[in-house]
């Protein structure tokens, strides 16, 4: 049985409360992802949220603020869903299909942030097509 930390990617990029929004786009086109995990700080790695492009959508252009100004901590979103490297993939599909995540944060005991596993993830590196598809249909169902 696979587990979060097979299917993982590990050591993400990560950004800081304190940062702008725009340096967390700037990450997110390098990087060419959609989340952003938000970190404590670069000693500890203790995720405390998360920044998607949605969020920069919705909380930052859509309401006119200031990307220069508003830092990450304003709009990001602060209760993260996340799994243990040891926990099975089951459990990672079950949470996203659950929550409605197209990613998943995975953290040691600590709350360090270790890996994320997106849908692209489990679709090439899981062993079970069936359950990708079934993944992938709860996630994209309307609310």
């Amino acid at each position: 049985m696979k587990t979060c930390e097979d299917v993982m990617t590990p050591d993400p990029v990560c950004c800081l409360p304190t940062d702008s929004v725009i340096r967390a786009a700037e990450l997110m086109k390098r990087e060419n992802v959609g989340p952003i995990p938000v970190i404590e700080n670069e000693q500890t790695r203790k995720l405390v949220g998360i920044i998607t492009d949605r969020d920069l959508v919705l909380k930052v252009i859509a309401e006119g603020r200031d990307a220069g100004s508003t830092q990450v901590e304003s709009v990001m979103t602060r209760k993260v869903v996340s799994c243990r490297a040891d926990d099975p993939l089951q459990k990672a599909m079950d949470l996203m299909s659950g929550h409605q995540l197209r990613r998943i944060t995975i953290v040691d005991q600590a709350n360090v942030i270790l890996g994320i596993i997106s849908q692209a993830d489990i679709a090439t590196r899981g062993d079970r097509p069936e359950m990708t598809a079934e993944v992938v249909k709860d996630i994209s169902q309307s609310e």
